[in-house]
């Protein structure tokens, strides 16, 4: 309830989902522009056209928006994660985490593309942290289960890559994008034995 001018109280408008879809697409859009870091929750209202309050009405903060946001593709790193710890072989765990992360950065670019350049702080925030393990995970699998630096590297180099080249590639038809990402990952890496 909210109090009118005169004191008396009056019932709230309940809001519209259109609101919150609305607050979200705007905040992707703010951050791609301009990054995480770079919007404020008065830019995304601003955008929206509504008040910061009404924002902050939908979302307790700014990392809430943008964990909501980044929800889908966390859910599938998730999911990869699983897929890959359930390989014993680490040939096939290579070829799971190649596989599964081309997709992933495809299928989600968009969201990718929010992160740019801000990735390593993000991580610090508490919605992100679990990340960060599923991450070293992704790149142990990826380097083959191999403990040689060259190989880890490497991984290292494509996993980057792959995230980057799918946020500046956006017009590339995902079917073109993704096989052409998995050929150069197949030269790339080294053959697990």
């Amino acid at each position: 309830m909210l109090t009118d001018r005169s004191g008396i109280l009056v019932p709230m408008a309940r809001p519209t989902p259109q609101t919150h879809g609305e607050i979200l697409a705007a905040a992707a859009r703010r951050f791609a522009a301009t990054g995480y870091r770079g919007t404020s929750l008065q830019d995304i209202a601003g955008e929206v056209g509504c008040s910061k309050a009404a924002v902050l009405y939908h979302f307790a903060n700014k990392e809430a928006i943008l964990t909501e946001l980044m929800a889908p593709a966390i859910e599938v790193l998730r999911a990869l994660d699983d897929r890959i710890a359930a390989q014993s072989e680490p040939a096939s765990a290579q070829r799971v985490a190649a596989e599964g992360f081309v997709d992933l950065a495809v299928r989600f670019r968009g969201e990718i593309a929010l992160l740019r350049g801000e990735f390593p702080e993000l991580l610090q925030q508490p919605d992100f942290a679990h990340i960060q393990q599923i991450s070293e995970r992704l790149l142990a699998a990826l380097a083959g289960r191999s403990e040689r630096a060259s190989a880890r590297i490497t991984a290292f180099v494509l996993l980057a890559g792959i995230a980057e080249t799918c946020g500046e590639f956006a017009d590339v038809p995902d079917e073109e994008l993704r096989d052409a990402l998995l050929a150069l990952l197949r030269r790339a890496l080294a053959p697990v034995h």
